[in-house]
This record gives structure tokens, C-alpha cells and sequence, in this order.
């Protein structure tokens, strides 16, 4: 798996084109403040290991980016533009789902991007060292 996990001031989303039919029909975007936006590559090999092992490795370096910015918002986006290897969409998605209960259940706010679309975004993000950070977990 591959993150590239960014605090941002603000971060902002719509949907432009949807790339996986089974997906639900979404047509608005929505915007955040105050966030670490987790930019997320789930690999195919991944998927030797079961969904909450994983799941756990990517909650606890998320938990971490967020402590060194002080910061209990969360942005969990799929994108798998990180590496050459991707999961299967429904583990990756499955991934994503645990991820963001066990971060609730640890009192953060979070969100998902709309899985299975291209988005515009927007992001205004500062400048300083641990603002952005880049992981293989």
C-alpha cells in the first residue's frame, strides 16, 4: 500500500467521471477544512494479507500524520496513480470502509471521496515539513 498522506487548510471534491459502473450515481462534491487528506494506493499484493491487518497498518500511520499536525479529520481518496499494482476494486473499497470505522471509533472526524470516480479537486495546503508525508505501509 502506498499513501501520500497531506494536511490541508482546505480540500475540495466533484465528481467528473465515473470509471467503475457498480458504483452509486453521485453528482455533488463537497468541501473540507483543517484535514489530513490521504492520498491511497491499495497494491494487488495487499491482498495476500486480510482486509484488517492492513486496514490496521494504514489507520495507525494515519493516526500518527494526524498527531504531527494536530489534526482529528481525516480524508480517506482512493488513488492508484502511486504505484504499478492495484488491489481489486472491492478490496481496496473494503479497506477504505474498516479504515474509516476503526478511525471514527478512536473519536475522528472522516470522510471518503466518492470511490470509483475521477474528481476534480481543489486543495490549498501549506508549506512545512510534516504537512506532507509519504508512505509504503
Amino acid at each position: 500500500m502506498k499513501v501520500l498522506a497531506m494536511y490541508v487548510d482546505e480540500f475540495g471534491y466533484f465528481p467528473s467521471e465515473k470509471n467503475l459502473e457498480e458504483t452509486a450515481e453521485i453528482t455533488e462534491g463537497a468541501t473540507f477544512k483543517d484535514a489530513i487528506l490521504a492520498f491511497i494506493q491499495v497494491e494487488e499484493s495487499d491482498e495476500e494479507y486480510d482486509v484488517l491487518s492492513r486496514e490496521k497498518k494504514l489507520v495507525n500511520h494515519l493516526k500518527w500524520v494526524s498527531r504531527k499536525n494536530n489534526c482529528k479529520h481525516v480524508i480517506l481518496h482512493s488513488f492508484a496513480h502511486l504505484g504499478e499494482s492495484k488491489a481489486s476494486p472491492e478490496f481496496s473499497k473494503a479497506i477504505f470502509d474498516e479504515a474509516e470505522k476503526r478511525l471514527q471509533n478512536a473519536e475522528f472526524q472522516t470522510a471518503q471521496t466518492p470511490f470509483g470516480y475521477f474528481l476534480d479537486l481543489s486543495i490549498k495546503a501549506p508549506g512545512y515539513s510534516l504537512a506532507r508525508i509519504w508512505a509504503t505501509l
